[in-house]
């Protein structure tokens, strides 16, 4: 409960001198200690989904057997305690500075392991349905993709894809469910579609889990004329 009454107070500049994780009074929003045992452990992931592979494998056994729409994900840490509060503060408590410190954390771990001709042309956060966005009030995914499209250098076009039908939350669905669940709840805004031709696409989110979100909007991207689309995700959901 630290985290979150720390959280709940705001962040950096409310609470300068305490780190996010562990409380200590570090002067770092993330102190180095927490930094290092959450964010700079090896991990080697597959290249497709992110999730955690052996020493020789590029790919999970998943990707291999069916391989997904999009090309590439990267992520910041695992989807774990008590690196979910961060995630969980910023979705469901409204804590909107910490999106500034999760796409920093994202930023570092792609300058660490994405060669820069490999950063996307564009970045676009995964839209929400009218009614998500007025119940919530912001779009978490947003608030991430804006600072690191900031800190990578590269445009934000975040109405280039729509949300065009609203679906029960994916986290409220058995992982055989989400698929069918989310299957052609996006389209692209026509204002924006010669935006999506031979380019590459970054996209946006919170969390990854199934990957079932990334998947339906890497396909409609390449449906109307992506290049190549990879995933940016500040937090996976390791294999049960």
């Amino acid at each position: 409960m630290k985290l979150m009454q720390l959280i709940s107070k705001g962040c950096a500049h409310l609470i300068p001198n305490s780190c996010l994780l562990c409380g200590i009074e570090k002067n770092q929003l993330i102190c180095s200690e927490c930094h290092s045992q959450f964010f700079e452990a090896a991990s080697v992931r597959c290249e497709f989904c992110a999730i955690p592979v052996g020493p020789v494998d590029a790919r999970c056994g998943q990707c291999l057997a069916q391989r997904p729409a999009y090309d590439s994900t990267t992520v910041a840490c695992d989807y774990m305690a008590p690196l979910d509060q961060l995630v969980l503060s910023l979705k469901f408590g409204q804590r909107l500075p910490v999106a500034a410190a999760l796409a920093n954390l994202l930023a570092a771990s792609v300058k660490k392991t994405v060669p820069p001709p490999e950063i996307p042309d564009l970045f676009i956060p995964v839209p929400l349905s009218r009614e998500r966005l007025a119940e919530r009030g912001f779009n978490q995914a947003l608030e991430i993709a804006r600072p690191l499209a900031k800190a990578l250098n590269r445009p934000i076009s975040p109405n280039l894809l729509h949300r065009v039908r609203h679906t029960t939350a994916q986290s409220l669905l058995h992982p055989d469910q989400r698929h069918e669940n989310i299957m052609h709840a996006f389209s692209p805004n026509r204002r924006y579609k010669d935006k999506i031709v031979g380019q590459h696409i970054g996209v946006v989110d919170d969390v990854m889990t199934t990957g079932a979100t990334l998947h339906e909007i890497a396909a409609c991207l390449k449906r109307h004329g992506a290049g190549r689309v990879s995933n940016f995700v500040f937090a996976r959901t390791p294999p049960h």
